[in-house]
């Protein structure tokens, strides 16, 4: 949309999320030169929806090969929740293929095993089918402890439930509930302090989402979910990062808090 400035930007979805949600820091980037790529990982959006288990390692490759086909030797990843622990795999698997890495409200910064038992998977199906919209609704605003007008919200709801008069309905709630079971099982929060990459957080304060606390025992879920604290902790032992946090806002920063976030993102990728 602007003078190419010869950077490549990657953006990468959270679990409950379309990547088309990611539209105002597309405009941002494109306007400050960057090309932008932005994939619905497999298991979301509109690509395919596999019957079998998701792993970070299965994403990862995917969207390296995504890169090779588009002749895309290096770039920047731009994350979000989910998408923040996909990135931290590819950065740690692929190290050669990552600039920089701005990390919005990541998911995975705790070990989520260490506070919630593992639960069967047809378990959580038979949950999540039970699910409704007013529900879901209300479910997004407790987790991520949302700033935005319900008129903001509601294309989220209807992203997901506009899918269940979908023939595809039960492979994409399999691979719904294989991805919060991949973010149980896989944790990178082990890793994180070992990335070599030039690492930005950029954190809700008020963002306190945490995978699984309703499964965890009472006593422990206030522990739980303590985001911006254990950004900047991370951050601390990593070489070459730092955490931003913004006051008000929650899990959806860059949505919450656009001009903020636009600042601190061009500002870091553009060093």
């Amino acid at each position: 949309a602007a003078q190419p400035n010869g950077r490549i930007a990657v953006l990468l979805h959270g679990r409950n999320f379309p990547s088309s949600y990611w539209a105002p820091a597309i405009k941002t980037l494109n306007d400050a030169g960057y090309r932008v790529v932005v994939p619905n990982q497999v298991g979301f959006g509109k690509s395919s929806k596999p019957d079998r288990e998701l792993h970070f390692d299965t994403l990862a490759r995917n969207t390296i090969a995504l890169l090779d086909y588009l002749q895309i030797p290096k770039a920047d990843i731009v994350a979000h929740s989910l998408g923040g622990m996909l990135a931290v795999r590819i950065a740690r698997a692929y190290p050669d293929r990552v600039n920089r890495l701005v990390l919005t409200a990541p998911i995975g910064l705790e070990d989520y095993r260490i506070y919630v038992p593992p639960i069967p998977t047809e378990k959580i199906l038979e949950s999540e089918d039970r699910l409704t919209a007013e529900g879901y609704r209300k479910q997004l605003e407790t987790n991520y402890s949302l700033k935005l007008p319900p008129e903001q919200v509601t294309p989220f709801i209807d992203s997901r439930f506009n899918i269940k008069g979908s023939a595809e309905y039960p492979r994409w709630l399999r691979a719904f509930v294989s991805s919060g079971q991949m973010i149980y099982r896989e944790p990178v929060v082990h890793e994180i302090p070992l990335l070599s990459q030039p690492t930005l957080f950029i954190m809700g304060a008020d963002d306190h989402n945490a995978p699984g606390r309703p499964n965890a025992p009472e006593a422990l879920r206030p522990k739980m979910g303590q985001n911006a604290e254990l950004a900047k902790s991370l951050a601390s032992l990593m070489p070459d990062a730092r955490a931003e946090v913004i006051p008000d806002t929650g899990h959806l920063v860059f949505l919450e808090a656009p001009v903020k976030y636009n600042e601190l993102l061009l500002d870091f990728l553009g060093k």
